[in-house]
């Protein structure tokens, strides 16, 4: 910038920006020019260097206005009692609550790139026994469980944990837990957060079963029982799950099996609603066993539920 431009009024100077016109009030003393002269090559280089609009930038654009996703914690037990916490707990909406009659899973509305949410558990007890002046301890048999969603807006992959242990990566899915055979005392947690502490997120959608969007959802079909083992990695048993097209709900409950691992699944029989074959056969709960390979009748409205090792 030449010397006698700095005589001039720059309010009334047609090219000079607003940073300029600060800078040259701030440093305006006439009896050292020097100082306003380093100001001014100062303020040209940073703008040069940084462009002008970037102190707009700065503090405009979606890092700003919106949050990343951080954490989200869901606990229940086996009656409800559901709260939610966590640093982005404001993401998660309430998506209404529905009998699961007969064992069959609602189906909820999932909005595009939102995260469904589908808690399972016995109604909440509204009538105290006058003894002990609390509720039953009992599971209300002759009730149907309910299942209570929430809409998580994640916008990106978020890891699933259950009760500490890591489930899967979900990104515009939904993600079933069933606490109708924990404890009356116990509480489930289901985490969801975000990629952190050198943890990657899931890179690529997993790959779909082409073979599963032909089957009416709404007709009971045959299934191939998969090799389930006691021990097994989560995400192993769900691949093969997946191949018979067989919806997936998680349970943690105590086993023998090392936690973290799945214990067992259970796949429910077609038109018994009370009624799993367990894979493999034992476990705390008797359940009828069938080997690897059996075929079994299966409603594809009742989702098998995987059972994971506290």
């Amino acid at each position: 910038m030449h010397a006698h431009q700095r005589t001039r009024d720059t309010r009334t100077h047609p090219h000079s920006h607003p940073h300029e016109h600060r800078q040259l009030h701030s440093h305006s003393y006439p009896r050292h020019p020097v100082v306003l002269v380093g100001g001014v090559t100062a303020l040209v280089a940073a703008l040069l260097v940084t462009g002008c609009d970037s102190a707009t930038d700065a503090t405009s654009g979606p890092a700003a206005d919106d949050p990343a996703f951080s954490t989200v914690r869901f606990e229940l037990g086996s009656r409800g009692g559901i709260q939610v916490s966590g640093a982005s707990r404001d993401t998660v909406a309430p998506a209404g609550a529905h009998p699961a009659s007969a064992g069959r899973s609602h189906a909820f509305d999932r909005p595009d790139g939102r995260l469904l949410v589908v808690l399972r558990h016995w109604p909440e007890p509204v009538v105290e026994r006058a003894s002990r002046g609390r509720a039953s301890r009992l599971p209300p048999l002759d009730e149907a469980a309910v299942e209570t969603a929430f809409l998580v807006d994640t916008a990106n992959w978020v890891r699933a944990d259950l009760d500490g242990h890591p489930l899967r990566w979900l990104r515009r899915d939904t993600i079933r837990v069933d606490t109708t055979n924990v404890a009356i005392a116990d509480t489930t947690r289901l985490t969801l957060s975000a990629p952190h502490g050198g943890r990657y997120g899931q890179p690529t959608p997993p790959a779909g079963n082409r073979s599963c969007e032909g089957p009416d959802d709404r007709a009971t079909r045959d299934a191939v029982l998969p090799e389930v083992e006691a021990g097994a990695p989560v995400a192993d048993v769900l691949a093969r799950l997946r191949e018979q097209c067989l919806d997936v709900q998680y349970a943690s409950l105590p086993g023998s099996a090392r936690p973290g691992t799945v214990e067992r699944v259970l796949v429910p029989f077609a038109g018994r609603p009370d009624t799993h074959v367990a894979a493999p056969p034992g476990g705390s709960i008797a359940l009828p066993g069938r080997a690897a390979g059996s075929t079994v009748l299966v409603d594809p409205r009742r989702p098998a539920t995987m059972v994971v090792a506290r």
